[in-house]
């Protein structure tokens, strides 16, 4: 699958045109999606609409840093979020797969043609509920897909599809939730695509001058690069994650020390954060606000004083595999992801290995808030 920057960069160059990309990934969409029933939506006419618009705006002199990529955009209200992306020449061919109506789990995605699947193992939910836009990255159907993240939602598909997932600070991209725990995200092939995405939402002001720039430490003679230090927790303090996710996210973890991307600290007093689930329920659907504030104010001084200690937070993504359709049991997936939509830290999901059965898990990295550009740069280290 040709990255969503390669695309853009062919584009551009007038080696491609956006209507040929659009072209190709639509015949992906027709031969693979009555399988994995990753869109809700296709929007062939429009989509090749907006593709030609693009190749206009190219013959016309416009630098367009994404010029021709086909995207799918989560939900049928996708497109309400997606204007900048398409102002930078993005060209959405469809709605991906969101949960269906009166379900009580979100690790799901209903399809035009039923089920969404996991591209890995069609028995194995992709999760969700940014189900259909990580199933169709990770089968190659687009190379970019947007999300949402409340609990989880970009992360956790993320970890089980086996591609990189990036949450933002919850507050600092336009978001329609009222209670402030989701923030606006994306799903990707590569850490590369997930940066341009980044560069295009947040702003040239916002990112300027951070390519590449994985941490930086005060000199005398101004500001020079330095490798960010990262403590490892398997559980926050609270979850009981199954040993096989734990094991090959540490292992990740550890190629990214050994690739010189983070330093490990020694693990000192572990991180002992309250179970943020009753809270996050609390919040979403009315309950014990004041335990809920109060679970909220400890856990968020306890994240002040390791991100004063440390640039990363590394975790597994989820505490289990992918589990089957038939629902997630008593197991919340989210066990190691809400506690951020709570603080508001972004967060981002790397793949991290495949377990016995064949299926990814992910090793999740979180950061202070504002340091998605940190994040990038530390998972650009990274193959996936």
């Amino acid at each position: 699958m040709t990255s969503a920057r390669e695309i853009a960069a062919a584009v551009r160059s007038g080696a491609s045109t956006a209507v040929e990309a659009v072209t190709a990934a639509l015949a992906r969409i027709e031969r693979i999606d009555p399988v994995l029933c990753a869109f809700a939506e296709v929007w062939e006419k429009g989509a090749l609409r907006g593709a030609r618009t693009v190749d206009e705006r190219i013959a016309a002199g416009e630098h367009l840093p994404l010029a021709g990529v086909p995207i799918g955009v989560k939900g049928r209200r996708g497109l309400r979020g997606a204007g900048p992306l398409i102002a930078a020449g993005c060209v959405p061919v469809g709605a991906t797969a969101v949960p269906g109506p009166g379900t009580a789990w979100q690790t799901w995605g209903l399809g035009r043609y039923g089920r969404t699947v996991n591209p890995w193992r069609y028995d194995r939910t992709p999760g969700g509920s940014s189900a259909g836009s990580a199933a169709a990255v990770a089968a190659g159907l687009v190379p970019l897909a947007t999300g949402s993240d409340g609990a989880g939602s970009v992360r956790i598909p993320a970890a089980w599809c086996g591609v990189v997932g990036l949450k933002a600070t919850n507050g600092r991209l336009p978001s329609a939730d009222r209670t402030g725990l989701a923030a606006p995200g994306v799903l990707t092939r590569c850490v590369a695509d997930a940066e341009a995405y980044w560069r295009v939402l947040a702003g040239p002001a916002e990112t300027a001058g951070t390519a590449g720039t994985a941490g930086t430490a005060g000199t005398a003679g101004g500001r020079e690069r330095r490798t960010p230090t990262a403590l490892w927790s398997a559980d926050l303090g609270f979850a009981d994650p199954d040993p096989e996710p734990v094991v090959l996210a540490r292992a990740a973890a550890r190629r990214l020390a050994d690739a010189g991307a983070v330093r490990l600290l020694p693990p000192g007093r572990p991180l002992r954060l309250e179970d943020p689930g009753p809270t996050w329920l609390a919040l979403r659907g009315g309950g014990d606000l004041g335990t809920a504030a109060r679970v909220r104010a400890v856990n968020d001084r306890r994240l002040g004083a390791l991100f004063r200690r440390a640039d990363l937070l590394l975790t597994p993504t989820t505490p289990c595999a992918a589990h089957g359709h038939d629902g997630r049991g008593d197991r919340y997936s989210t066990a190691l992801t809400w506690a951020f939509n709570l603080s508001g830290h972004p967060a981002l999901s790397l793949p991290a290995g495949l377990g016995r059965d064949g299926c990814p898990v992910g090793l999740q990295l979180v950061a202070a808030p504002g340091r998605e550009e940190l994040l990038l740069a530390v998972a650009g280290s990274a193959r996936c």
